[in-house]
């Protein structure tokens, strides 16, 4: 029988989101792709650090734990533009790292974006802005793993952290241009206009939803995982926000309303896992205190 990826959580990650492989770019960048190969390949058992995606990636595969392998809830998979010949480094580290992650995709330097519905993906975990842009054109989740230091990758706890901005990640970015174009008291007048419109889907939306999924199977026990949204709205345009929700009838644990105030103090108080954003404002900050992704619009 084939495996069904289709009921589980499915996401891709690529090897520099997942490990640290900054030093190996810059070969690449500075002297090509034969220099990169030989150089992974003559490397090929040296040990590599954490990435800024390991943290989330490594606490999702831990919800695996409460089920039978039959039914467990996520899958990872590497999808990289490396070639077979030098993964095998990345799988060194993988099983050196104790992490449950038996599929991946190889393309040489092909496009990635159009195996993503292929392998049914939910997130789409990359270092590079393009395979990110594509990705989102293409209708899936996908954040930019932003740098970050390794005092970060260390999780506070085994229950993965979600944190979630609102608008342009969970909510289209409508509200957002209006925002943008006419300021704070044109935004204001329009979503309390709108306060009982539920605010369309962001493209993070349906990883939400799956998310959500996976928390009611835990219906009366301690989840596993835990959400926040943490967004610059305020009163009274949070009042659209909390309709929208329980519209989609999805679950958020915490969500904080800042009006404008820093995010990165909250996200380290909640002890994110993973922080999504479409702003450097927010995360030029919080990506010193817990790893961030950027959502490229």
């Amino acid at each position: 029988m084939a495996y069904n990826l289709s009921n589980k959580l499915v996401v891709a990650v690529s090897s520099r989101a997942l490990f640290d492989l900054e030093v190996e770019n810059q070969i690449f960048e500075k002297k090509g792709l034969d220099k990169y190969y030989q150089y992974q390949l003559k490397n090929e058992n040296k040990p590599l650090k954490k990435g800024t995606g390991y943290r989330l990636i490594s606490n999702l595969l831990k919800i695996n734990e409460y089920f039978s392998e039959e039914q467990k809830q996520v899958e990872v998979i590497i999808l990289s533009k490396n070639n077979a010949g030098s993964s095998l480094r990345i799988s060194n580290a993988i099983n050196s790292h104790g992490l449950d992650i038996v599929r991946s995709g190889w393309t040489s330097g092909s496009e990635l974006s159009g195996y993503l519905k292929a392998f049914k993906v939910d997130l789409f975990l990359s270092a590079d802005g393009k395979d990110v842009r594509d990705a989102i054109q293409n209708g899936v989740a996908s954040a930019k793993i932003l740098p970050s230091n390794q005092e970060v990758h260390n999780s506070l706890g085994d229950q993965v952290r979600i944190a979630f901005d609102g608008d342009a990640v969970l909510f289209s970015d409508e509200s957002e241009i209006i925002y943008k174009k006419q300021g704070l008291q044109a935004f204001i007048d329009h979503e309390k206009k709108n306060r009982d419109n539920p605010l369309k889907k962001g493209v993070f939306a349906k990883f939400l939803f799956t998310i959500a999924n996976i928390q009611k199977k835990f219906k009366n026990k301690t989840s596993p995982i835990r959400t926040a949204l943490v967004t610059a709205r305020s009163a009274p345009a949070h009042e659209r926000v909390i309709k929208t929700l329980n519209v989609w009838n999805v679950r958020i644990d915490e969500a904080f309303f800042l009006g404008g105030s820093e995010k990165y103090e909250i996200l380290q108080a909640f002890g994110a896992d993973i922080f999504f954003d479409d702003q450097d404002i927010h995360l030029i900050l919080s990506q010193k205190v817990v790893p961030s992704a950027k959502v490229l619009i």
